[in-house]
């Protein structure tokens, strides 16, 4: 008796997260997406309001230089060679 009782109570608690999903998934997802869509507008907005002519280069960022590694006198000579077959 306990296993059917059991039973009949998980499907009951299934079906009705499945309502409750049915309800609440699609206000999500909206929200979701007027979020997303927003964004994208404000990136609009703010790439017209630079309005930088075409070609126009701007760096933010430079790194500073590193020091070279190694000293390339110290490699050895570079032979040429010619595969023999």
């Amino acid at each position: 008796m306990g296993v059917i009782k059991f039973i009949l109570i998980a499907l009951l608690v299934l079906y009705i997260i499945r309502i409750i999903l049915r309800l609440v998934f699609p206000v999500v997802l909206r929200n979701m997406f007027a979020k997303v869509q927003q964004q994208a507008q404000d990136q609009h907005r703010q790439q017209q309001r630079q309005n930088k002519p075409e070609g126009s280069i701007s760096i933010d960022y430079m790194p500073p230089p590193q020091p070279k590694k190694g000293n390339s006198d110290k490699l050895g000579d570079f032979v040429d060679y010619e595969e023999l077959k």
